[in-house]
């Protein structure tokens, strides 16, 4: 296994990977190839962050960060990473390769650094890698209704105390949101890659 900084190159075959490990996973088809797509030309994307997995020659898996912020309470703006997308081949799934990357990917921030990285995750695999739920930071998602459901919102701090009184909020980057701001865009985009059949299944968060 290798992990390295992705290059121009790899860009087609890494959105392909993407599109292919989040078809019908959490919506009918998948939007977090265009995300990734358009997310590399967004002034917060961390180049110095972008890794792709390789066996063999072959991408096996990629991950990406975007510089995002907490709006504290006593008025600060808190610097902050967010992650993802982050995948692995789907016939590598339940193998090891997934923490792996991560690891490496987190060791790596750290090393240039960052202080802490929040996004929404499921807490059985990520909470492996040393991340808890947000609200044990004090950190609340953005427009989530006091009392509901903050389980998927995750946050891990790289440095040891860095949002120790950083109560507040955090907001997901607009660049995360293209394929709403950009439906056609996104439409075409698909496109050139080969059809694949969108299924509703079980499960799902969303069912457009």
């Amino acid at each position: 296994m290798n992990i390295r900084l992705e290059q121009a190159s790899d860009y087609r075959a890494v959105e392909n990977l993407v599109r292919e490990s989040f078809w019908n996973v959490y919506r009918p088809g998948a939007m977090e190839h265009y995300v990734l797509h358009r997310l590399r030309d967004d002034p917060d994307f961390v180049r110095e962050l972008d890794f792709v997995m390789e066996n063999g020659g072959r991408i096996i898996g990629q991950n990406i960060f975007v510089r995002a912020k907490i709006r504290a309470d006593d008025g600060r703006d808190i610097p902050i990473l967010t992650m993802g997308p982050i995948c692995i081949a789907p016939d590598l799934k339940r193998q090891g390769c997934g923490k792996k990357l991560l690891d490496s990917s987190l060791e790596r921030a750290t090393a240039l650094g960052f202080g802490a990285v929040c996004f929404e995750g499921n807490i059985n695999f990520y909470g492996k890698s040393g991340f808890t739920y947000a609200r044990n930071f004090g950190v609340r998602y953005h427009g989530l209704p006091e009392g509901a459901d903050d389980s998927f919102f995750l946050c891990r701090e790289l440095v040891p105390g860095y949002l120790k009184g950083a109560t507040g909020e955090y907001a997901t980057p607009r660049g995360y949101f293209v394929c709403q701001q950009d439906p056609a865009g996104f439409a075409a985009f698909d496109a050139t890659f080969p059809p694949k059949e969108k299924q509703k299944l079980p499960g799902q968060l969303f069912l457009e």
